[in-house]
C-alpha cells in the first residue's frame, strides 16, 4: 500500500475547510463588505425551511419524530429497510464515530480528499495511508473512498470498487444530484457504511443533518455511540420535509447544473482549466492561482486553495445574479 504524504496533522493542526472567514478578513482588512463566501460546495439557495410549531424546540425529540424522518430519507435514497439508516448530527459526526468502533487496523484513504477522514482515523490510533487510487489500498483492512470525492469530483462507478475489506466506507456527500445508481445506499454490500449529507445539496449546513447506511450490526453500533436525542427536533423535522420534497429537488437540481456551467463560463474566460468538481462546485487551474486568490480576497471574495495543488482552487457556485456579476469583475484582468 503506497501512501502519498500525510495531508493532515491530526495532533495539531486544524484541518482547514471553506465557511471560516475570519482568517481571510484579517489578511485583506480593506476588502470591501459583505465578504461572498465561494469556499463550501453548499447550494447557495437553500430548501425555505417550514414554520414549526412551537414545541418543536421546546420539547426533546420523540421517537416518532425520529421514524418518520428515517422513512423519508429511506425513499430519497432507495433504501429498503429503514433499519440500515441512522440519523445523526451532521456527517461529521458519523466520520468522527466510525473509527471509534474499529479495532485498530491499516486503512486506506484515497486522496488527496476531505481531509476529517485520515484524520479521525489516525486519531483513533489506526495505521493509516493516503493512496491516490483504489488499486494501490493493497492489503488494507479499511478502505475510506470519498464519491464523488471532493475537491476533484471524480465519481467511481460502484461495479468498479473493490472486493470488500473488513469495512468500506463511501462518502457520499456530494452524490445527491448524480444519477440514482451511481449510489451503493440503496444496494449496500456486506462490509459496507455509505454516508449522506444532507446540508449540502438543500442548502442548510447549519442544521447538522447526515445519514449513514449500514448493515445492521454497524447501525445499531453507530446509535449506541451516538446516544439518544442525537439529532435536534428542528432538524428532524426540516429534514423529514424536505427530503419528501420531489418537487424543490427537480427544480433545484436544474438550476444547479445551469449555474455550474455559468461559472465554468465565467472562470474559463478569466484564463481558468476546468479539471474537476460537481453540480455544488468547480475545481479550477490557474498558472497563477496565487496571485488570482489575492485579486479575488481584494475584492471581498473568499474562494478555497490547497497547499498541495498550488495551481488549483475550488469555487462553489455564487447564490444570484449580483454574486455572478462580482465574481467576473473580481477575475477581470484587462
Amino acid at each position: 500500500m503506497s501512501a502519498l504524504p500525510n495531508m493532515g496533522d491530526p495532533n495539531g493542526t486544524p484541518v482547514v475547510h471553506g465557511g471560516d472567514l475570519s482568517a481571510v478578513r484579517q489578511r485583506f482588512p480593506d476588502a470591501p463588505s459583505p465578504w461572498l463566501d465561494l469556499s463550501t460546495g453548499i447550494n447557495p439557495m437553500p430548501y425555505p425551511v417550514p414554520d414549526l410549531p412551537p414545541e418543536t424546540w421546546s420539547r426533546l425529540p420523540t421517537r416518532e419524530q425520529n421514524d418518520a424522518l428515517i422513512a423519508a430519507a429511506a425513499r430519497r435514497y432507495g433504501v429498503r429497510d429503514p433499519a440500515t439508516i441512522v440519523a445523526a448530527p451532521g456527517t461529521q459526526a458519523l466520520i468522527q464515530a466510525i473509527p471509534r468502533l474499529v479495532p485498530r487496523s491499516r486503512v486506506a484513504v484515497v486522496g488527496p480528499t476531505y481531509e476529517e477522514h485520515q484524520v479521525c482515523w489516525r486519531r483513533q490510533g489506526h495505521d493509516v495511508a493516503v493512496v491516490s487510487s483504489l488499486d494501490e489500498a493493497g492489503d488494507a483492512e479499511v478502505v475510506v473512498l470519498v464519491n464523488p470525492d471532493n475537491p476533484t469530483g471524480r465519481l467511481v462507478p460502484v461495479e468498479a470498487l473493490p472486493p470488500r475489506p473488513r469495512l468500506l466506507v463511501v462518502d457520499e456527500a456530494f452524490i445527491d444530484l448524480s444519477p440514482s445508481e451511481a449510489s451503493l445506499a440503496g444496494r449496500l454490500p456486506p462490509r459496507t457504511v455509505v454516508l449522506r449529507s444532507f446540508g449540502k445539496t438543500y442548502g442548510l449546513a447549519g442544521l447538522r443533518l447526515g445519514f449513514a447506511v449500514a448493515n445492521p450490526d454497524l447501525a445499531f453500533s453507530l446509535r449506541d455511540e451516538l446516544g439518544p436525542w442525537a439529532v435536534s427536533g428542528p432538524a428532524l423535522e426540516i429534514g423529514r420535509t424536505a427530503l419528501a420534497d420531489n418537487a424543490w429537488l427537480d427544480a433545484a437540481s436544474r438550476r444547479l447544473q445551469a449555474d455550474r456551467h455559468q461559472l465554468d463560463e465565467i472562470l474559463k474566460d478569466a484564463g481558468f482549466t476546468i479539471v474537476g468538481g460537481t453540480s455544488l462546485f468547480c475545481l479550477a487551474e490557474h498558472p497563477e492561482a496565487s496571485s488570482m486568490i489575492d485579486r479575488l480576497g481584494r475584492g471581498g471574495l473568499h474562494v478555497r486553495h490547497f497547499p498541495h495543488w498550488p495551481s488549483r482552487m475550488r469555487f462553489g457556485l455564487p447564490g444570484d445574479a449580483t454574486a455572478f456579476a462580482r465574481l467576473r469583475t473580481a477575475l477581470d484582468t484587462r
